[in-house]
Formats: structure tokens, C-alpha cells, sequence
């Protein structure tokens, strides 16, 4: 669902996603799921349209995700980071509509 919300909505918006507690997981590199479609890549496909994509910080260390240099973790798809949550409330301050899923 928020896949979609933030499909549609790139048309129109600026779009930033703020990964946190176990969504960390969603931008894992190398998952393969038989049944369901590839979140991680619909995420970086979003990325790839201009969608802001950062993960909780410590979130992912929590999970064993380490962020290096300027938020790139190599566990992650290519365009998604690991960021702070002070990142989430700037993008909350800047934006004038929040959809929490």
C-alpha cells in the first residue's frame, strides 16, 4: 500500500519515506521473496524517481545494519540510507501532508 501511495504521489509531490523499526529490513540487498512482490525494489524504484528513502539509525543498528559515509550502507539497495531521526523531523517540518502506515 504505501508503495503505491507513494507511486501516485511522486506525480504530483515531493515524497520522503522514513523506514523505522522493522522497515529497516525492507532495503535489504539480495532478498529474493517467491510470493509476493520485491518491496526493497519497489522502494529503490521509488528512490530512482526522486523519493527521498532514509532508514532510522538506530533502527538499523539494532538490526545489525550499519550505516558509512554519508548514510550508504552496503547491505542496502542503492539510493536508500541510514539516516537520524532528526532527518524525519525535518521532513515532517517541511512537508505539508503525512501519511503514517
Amino acid at each position: 500500500m504505501a508503495y503505491k501511495i507513494a507511486s501516485r504521489a511522486l506525480n504530483v509531490f515531493q515524497v520522503n519515506i522514513f523506514l523505522y523499526l522493522d522497515a529497516v529490513h525492507i532495503p535489504k540487498s539480495g532478498q529474493n521473496p517467491s510470493q509476493f512482490k520485491n518491496t526493497g525494489r519497489l522502494f529503490q524504484e521509488l528512490a530512482d524517481r526522486g523519493a527521498v528513502v532514509r532508514a532510522c539509525a538506530r533502527c538499523a543498528a539494532a538490526r545489525g545494519y550499519q550505516a558509512e559515509e554519508e548514510g550508504s550502507c552496503p547491505d542496502y539497495l542503492q539510493g536508500i540510507k541510514i539516516t537520524s531521526l532528526y532527518d524525519l523531523a525535518e521532513m515532517l517540518e517541511k512537508s505539508d501532508r503525512v501519511i503514517a502506515l
